[in-house]
This record gives C-alpha cells, sequence and structure tokens, in this order.
C-alpha cells in the first residue's frame, strides 16, 4: 500500500513537470512582445530593451524555462503585467474568493447529487425517477452560461431577491482578511448581516458551477444503486424486513459510491476551470477572471502560474480520490500491492 502511495506521487510530479513545461512554452510562443506590454507603448526602446535582457527573452527557451521554474521554486513566480504587482501576491488576493465559491459549489453538487441519486433509485421506474433522470440529463447537457443567464433573469430581475453581481453589497465593508474568504471571515467577526450578504451573493454563481457535476453524480449514482439493488446482499436485507431508507443510505450508497466518487472528484477539480464563465457572467472577482484578464494582455507569469496552480488542484484531488477508494473497497485496501 505504501509502495502504491509513492509510485502515484512520483506520476504526480513527473506529470506537474510536464505541464509546467507545456505551459512555459505556449506562454513563450504567444505573439506579442511582453517586454513592452509589460511597459506599454510610450516607454522608450532602452527601458523596453533592458527589461527584455532581465527577462532573459533572448535566452534559448531552455534557459529561460531553467531561469523561470528555479525562481518558481523559490516562491518568486515573477510580476503581473496587469497589477505590476508579484504574482503571487495577486493569487493570495483572488484565490480564497475563487475557494470559497468552489467550496460551496462542491458541497451543494455532492450533498444534492447524491441525494437526487439515491431518489432516484427509490422511486425506480415511477414519475418522480422520470422527473430526476430528465433534470440531470439538462443538468449535463445544457452549458453553464445558459443557466447563469436563467437564473439571473430570474431571481435579479423578474423575482429580485439576490444580487446579480459583485461579492458584497456597495455599502458593506470587506471584513479583515483572516482566511480572506468573505463568509467565514465575516462570522469571526461575529457580523452575522456581512455574512448573510455575502452568501446572498454567492449562492447563483455556486449553483450555476454545480449544476454540470451534480447532475453528473446523480445519474450515476442512480446507475450504480440499481445495479446493486438486485443483488444478494440487497435482497436479504430486505427479506429480513430492513426498511427502505435504510437499505439505501447504509447498505447501498456505501459500495456504489466508488464508480461516483472518482467522478465527483474530478468534477471539483473542474469548478476551478468551470469558474472562468461563471466568474466573467456574475462579475465574480476571482481567480479565474484574473486569469482571463491575464491571457488577454499577454500576462506570461500570471497565466503560467494560474494553469500551474489548477494542475496542482486536478493532482491532489486525483490523490485524494485514490486514498478515499481504497478506505471505500477492502479489495484494495487488502491486496497485496493495491493494484
Amino acid at each position: 500500500m505504501i509502495l502504491r502511495v509513492l509510485r502515484q506521487i512520483l506520476s504526480y510530479v513527473l506529470v506537474l513537470l510536464g505541464l509546467s513545461i507545456l505551459i512555459f512554452i505556449i506562454a513563450r510562443v504567444m505573439p506579442g512582445d511582453t517586454a513592452r506590454l509589460a511597459l506599454g507603448p510610450r516607454t522608450p526602446e532602452e527601458t523596453v530593451e533592458a527589461l527584455r535582457k532581465e527577462m532573459h527573452l533572448y535566452d534559448p527557451i531552455h534557459k529561460q524555462y531553467y531561469y523561470w521554474i528555479t525562481n518558481a521554486l523559490k516562491g518568486d513566480l515573477g510580476n503581473s503585467v496587469i497589477s505590476k504587482r508579484p504574482v503571487l501576491e495577486d493569487i493570495k488576493s483572488y484565490f480564497p474568493a475563487t475557494v470559497e465559491l468552489v467550496s460551496l459549489s462542491a458541497v451543494i453538487m455532492i450533498t444534492f447529487g447524491l441525494l437526487l441519486g439515491v431518489l432516484s433509485t427509490k422511486y425506480c421506474g415511477k414519475w418522480q425517477d422520470g422527473v430526476i433522470r430528465i433534470l440531470s440529463y439538462l443538468g449535463v447537457v445544457s452549458p453553464g452560461f445558459l443557466w447563469g443567464v436563467l437564473m439571473m433573469l430570474l431571481f435579479a430581475y423578474l423575482i429580485p431577491i439576490l444580487p446579480s453581481s459583485g461579492r458584497i453589497s456597495e455599502f458593506m465593508t470587506p471584513p479583515t482578511k483572516v482566511t480572506g474568504m468573505y463568509i467565514i471571515d465575516y462570522l469571526l467577526e461575529g457580523n452575522l448581516q456581512g455574512a448573510a450578504d455575502c452568501f446572498k451573493h454567492i449562492i447563483m454563481p455556486a449553483l450555476v458551477l454545480s449544476f454540470g457535476g451534480m447532475s453528473q453524480a446523480a445519474r450515476i449514482t442512480r446507475s450504480s444503486m440499481t445495479e446493486n439493488m438486485n443483488k444478494a446482499y440487497a435482497l436479504a436485507e430486505r427479506a429480513y424486513g430492513i426498511p427502505e431508507n435504510r437499505i439505501l443510505f447504509k447498505y447501498l450508497l456505501k459500495p456504489s459510491l466508488n464508480s461516483t466518487i472518482p467522478v465527483m472528484a474530478l468534477d471539483i477539480a473542474g469548478l476551478v476551470g468551470g469558474s472562468f464563465l461563471v466568474e466573467q457572467i456574475f462579475n465574480y472577482p476571482g481567480l479565474s477572471r484574473y486569469c482571463l484578464q491575464a491571457m488577454l494582455n499577454k500576462d506570461v507569469f500570471s497565466v503560467s502560474a494560474v494553469v500551474l496552480l489548477l494542475g496542482t488542484v486536478f493532482i491532489i484531488m486525483n490523490f485524494l480520490t485514490d486514498l478515499i477508494i481504497t478506505f471505500l473497497d477492502p479489495r484494495i485496501r487488502y491486496s497485496k500491492d493495491g493494484d
């Protein structure tokens, strides 16, 4: 088991190294003069030339990568063209907002995805099952921006109960920064009004972001649970007169999660990438919106850092998924080598 974990960690490190090389090359071959964009069109050519040399833009690509990855390992990700600040400072500023959005979306996705899957299994073949399956298909095939526009029209204009943009209302003062996540920071201050206001701003983008993963989780959970319902242990539990809800939630759900958890884990990791569109629609000041602006301005240091961070999130989620599956499935846990 330990050897298997070590092999996985080594493979993830190699994947991350390959991703860093790929992202660096793509950022460097993008059209446009990075130094000129950083300093502006009216900057004298001598100053721009000095910055080109400072950024090693005249060196071969492998030397440029060596300088970049060496500095990155030391925590120096370069300076942003947009904010003129170190990229690491920008990430610390914007990333907590995205973490807050993704965390709430993940909670919604897991809770309602599993619940809908169990309900669909309970009423298998009935009208309730049909309604849940139709909604699940719609959630999977419909693009996120469509749900965003529909929810904005419904809850911000037709029934104006939720704000359509921003992170907090204009009259609210941001909380003292502890975690960078406003709901938690407001609660730490004891400011329930601030936490409620922040929740009202984040609930719509969180719901839109979670629709696809929630629908996928419901479909896979239903498929796995209906397959397990006809197995001997489930039939024996019914023969003993165990209540149906107890069978569903205690005895059928756990073995059925082996199929659902890997998909949900990748969906949770994909929420960070999916937030690019959602943050733009709802004008939410998170890391994805920052990265999009960096792409439009050829801010190579910012783009490279954000994409590398997203890749690290995917790798961590894959690793945690393997650990959870190993815990849930005794066949893997008690095998000799875990394969």
